[in-house]
């Protein structure tokens, strides 16, 4: 049997294959024995689950495994967002939380996201405990749980809701009253994931006119992966333009990643909302300190950061790095390319519904359009473009990102390398302060490829030479 292995963010693995009810079973036993090493398991956990494929099954039994072990089960009513359960770790002094999901992964995945004590993402320390504890379960060490008919009678489960509360504390960051008064049109999409019942219900709740895509549970998720990308969100982006709305918004498959679409039903990139987010949040909250960003997220954050007078923490990929500042209140807002977003004073954990709220607040207050507000922002402190590209990972590649790994090359795109920054993967950063990024995904075969620089023209060509590196046949000694 292979080993299950703990990604960036949770164990995720092919329905059938390797997500199978009996390692399901297996997972949540070794977390059972992390949590009773740790004394807490008295405590109870809260188990959500996402719109894939068996999600409420797999769910149950992981409830079950728990309930087996005497441990108490809050098991949510409906599909969860993985904020939701961090939320509800934190509030009732749980032991942890579970949601069974994959994410943004494509749907024939599922995954195991595991949320410890603290709220946040577990931490590699937690995680490498729990793949040792699950070598002796993958090859026969008995399995425990309690049937479902019999964890009931105990009364070792409760179904519940957890939403209304969660939508409560996302008002105490939230200016409703700007977005009531500013009688805001919103379409809002989904992607068939968790954020149905919720991002719409605090929006209408809020005086916002809603549209909403794709808001029925389909495990399929349309046929593609459930990641609002430009290309994932083009039915929003026409809608938004077409009706005329404020503003498109959009999660992924368990909330957690945020995508947004501008008034003219154009995608602005993550990288700009968090940069737009950082500026306007200093501002109206009086923000001092510090606030964090991944090695992969772009150095505009930087420069607005430095423009209100606040520091930068750069981590590795992995909003688990920064969730661990914000739970110790180190950083004001943390934030990844990838569309990951919290603030201190929420929970540890990314969390696309806020990061939505946020947004629209903002557009609610200045009375401006995201285009209108980046080019404000430009005029301050200068252009940054930035890419990401996804490659399949070959052999070929695997040789070189050793290679230059252990030998970087002194210039790139005609431009000498400043530093290299190996904190995560390889990140050359130039003479201009543009830079190329390569690392190796946590959760799939694939090589992610980031460059930054400050016109379009220039960022094609980083992007470009950057990939050919990784590409060249190292035979040819290019």
């Amino acid at each position: 049997m292979r080993q299950i292995n703990f990604g960036t963010s949770g164990w995720r693995a092919i329905l059938g294959e390797d997500f199978t009810f009996q390692n399901v079973r297996i997972v949540c036993q070794a977390i059972v024995h992390i949590l009773k090493q740790e004394k807490i398991g008295h405590r109870g956990l809260i188990i959500g689950y996402d719109s894939r494929f068996l999600g409420e099954q797999f769910a149950k039994a992981a409830a079950e495994v728990f309930a087996g072990h005497g441990m108490s089960v809050l098991l949510c009513d409906r599909e969860t967002p993985t904020p939701t359960i961090s939320y509800h770790v934190l509030q009732s002094n749980l032991a942890g939380g579970l949601n069974i999901s994959a994410s943004h992964n494509p749907p024939e995945y599922n995954g195991i996201k595991f949320t410890p004590e603290w709220g946040g993402p577990a931490l590699p320390e937690t995680t490498r405990a729990i793949e040792q504890r699950l070598v002796h379960l993958l090859h026969g060490e008995h399995v425990k749980w309690l049937p479902w008919e019999k964890a009931q009678r105990a009364q070792m489960v409760q179904l519940y809701d957890p939403c209304p509360e969660y939508l409560a504390a996302l008002g105490k960051h939230i200016d409703v009253d700007a977005i009531r008064e500013a009688n805001l049109r919103v379409v809002m999409d989904p992607l068939y994931g968790t954020s149905r019942g919720y991002l719409d219900t605090f929006l209408r709740n809020a005086g916002a006119k809603m549209a909403v895509l794709h808001y029925w549970r389909d495990p399929y998720f349309g046929g593609v992966r459930p990641e609002p990308t430009r290309e994932t969100t083009a039915e929003l982006q026409e809608t938004v333009k077409q009706g005329n709305a404020h503003i498109g918004l959009s999660t992924d498959g368990d909330a957690d990643r945020f995508g947004i679409v501008d008034r003219d039903g154009s995608f602005v990139d993550a990288n700009i909302v968090l940069a737009l987010l950082v500026d306007y949040l200093a501002t109206t909250r009086r923000w001092t300190g510090d606030v964090g960003r991944s090695v992969a997220t772009t150095h505009l954050i930087d420069r607005v950061a430095q423009e209100h007078g606040l520091g930068v923490r750069e981590t590795p990929v992995g909003f688990k790095y920064l969730a661990e500042l914000l739970a110790k209140e180190e950083i004001r807002m943390g934030g990844e390319e990838s569309a990951g977003l919290s603030i201190q004073g929420h929970v540890p954990e990314k969390d696309g519904i806020l990061a939505c709220l946020l947004v629209t607040e903002m557009i609610a207050r200045t009375k401006k359009t995201l285009r209108e507000l980046t080019e404000a922002l430009f005029n301050r402190v200068g252009e940054v473009f930035s890419s990401r590209d996804d490659q399949t990972l070959t052999e070929t590649m695997q040789d070189n990102i050793l290679k230059v790994q252990e030998s970087p090359p002194s210039d790139l795109a005609g431009k000498s390398v400043q530093q290299v920054n190996t904190l995560d993967g390889c990140k050359l950063v130039l003479e201009d302060g543009s830079w190329f990024l390569f690392r190796s995904s946590g959760t799939e075969p694939l090589v992610r490829c980031y460059a930054e620089a400050s016109t379009p023209q220039e960022l094609d060509v980083l992007m470009a030479a950057g990939q050919e590196l990784l590409q060249r046949n190292p035979k040819k000694g290019g």
